[in-house]
């Protein structure tokens, strides 16, 4: 292959794993592009992880951006100036505006994973409106990107199952899997024109934004919805909380425990019982909860709630 420009926009753990992996096999990238820790904290960028280990280990310049949104005229300015051929990620939370899309050359490589083909499933947290809502695979999508939400043509795809046992962990492991795959066999082929591209079809559908405060667990759900609530929002991410006696509880990992056992006298989100070692049962509808890994003080027969400050 030619030796072509190449930028790597990225500030999340997923996509540095992605990353290393392709310049340990030989892609060569001429600049970084991320945000510092501190922007990202003050913006709730989840599974933040910093690019400078990479940055100084390959000798690879790393640009701090001025915005998230790459906006800022001295961000437009650094793509206009440098002339890349190809973009590509590493995890970015953003749109690329169309000033820095028109400065490539071939253009920007997209990844956005989805339970069904795109144009279905655009938007904001996939993998985790998909744990949430119980699906059992995910398609990982290629494409070039265009100036809209995830709208671009596509050149290549990929599926992996989500099962029973996966959390949103889990599933950025098997999306960083393929993607690595993916990228050093097609990141060649795109920068000498060797690919088809096909443009999505149909009427698209999109996931919404998420907020830290969308973590707030409703316990008149079924136990399997729970499970299914607190593996999608598990670390990295804030995670999904409840209050007793006023008092967040975070709740990380837990399981569908037993639909047999009864606590007639039991309300919904009451905990049942609690052993030494610190795992505890709730009741909830159709079925008990194990906790097993959580943060806050919890006491048995107390009832959590979705709402603060009530007991």
């Amino acid at each position: 292959m030619k030796r072509k420009k190449i930028v790597m926009c990225g500030c999340h753990e997923s996509g540095w794993e992605v990353i290393k992996y392709l310049l340990e096999n030989g892609i060569k990238i001429e600049k970084f592009v991320s945000i510092t820790q501190e922007k990202a904290k003050k913006l709730n960028v989840s599974g933040y992880k910093s690019f400078e280990d990479l940055s100084k280990k390959y000798s690879i310049p790393l640009y701090y951006a001025k915005k998230y949104t790459l906006t800022d005229p001295n961000d437009i300015g650094f793509f206009k100036k440098e002339k890349f051929d190809l973009l590509i990620q590493g995890g970015w939370q953003r749109l690329f505006p169309s000033e820095v899309l028109a400065e490539l050359k071939t253009g920007a490589v997209g990844v956005h994973g989805s339970s069904e083909f795109l144009p279905k499933g655009r938007g904001r947290s996939p993998i985790n409106w998909s744990l949430i809502e119980g699906k059992k695979r995910f398609i990982i999508h290629y494409f070039l990107i265009k100036n809209g939400v995830d709208d671009g043509d596509v050149f290549h795809y990929e599926k992996f199952d989500i099962n029973d046992w996966d959390d949103c962990k889990t599933l950025y492991y098997k999306n960083s899997i393929i993607t690595k795959r993916v990228l050093l066999k097609w990141i060649p082929r795109l920068l000498e024109g060797e690919i088809k591209i096909k443009p999505q079809t149909g009427i698209p559908s999109y996931y919404p934004k998420r907020t830290p405060e969308d973590g707030l667990i409703d316990w008149s759900k079924s136990v399997y919805k729970i499970y299914n609530f607190i593996r999608a929002l598990t670390k990295p991410y804030p995670g999904a909380f409840t209050y007793l006696n006023g008092k967040k509880i975070t709740i990380w990992k837990a399981q569908p425990f037993d639909t047999q056992i009864d606590y007639e006298n039991s309300a919904e989100g009451e905990i049942v019982e609690h052993f030494e070692d610190g795992n505890f049962v709730i009741n909830c509808n159709s079925g008990l909860l194990l906790v097993t890994n959580y943060t806050g003080k919890i006491f048995l027969g107390g009832k959590l709630n979705s709402i603060k400050g009530k007991f």
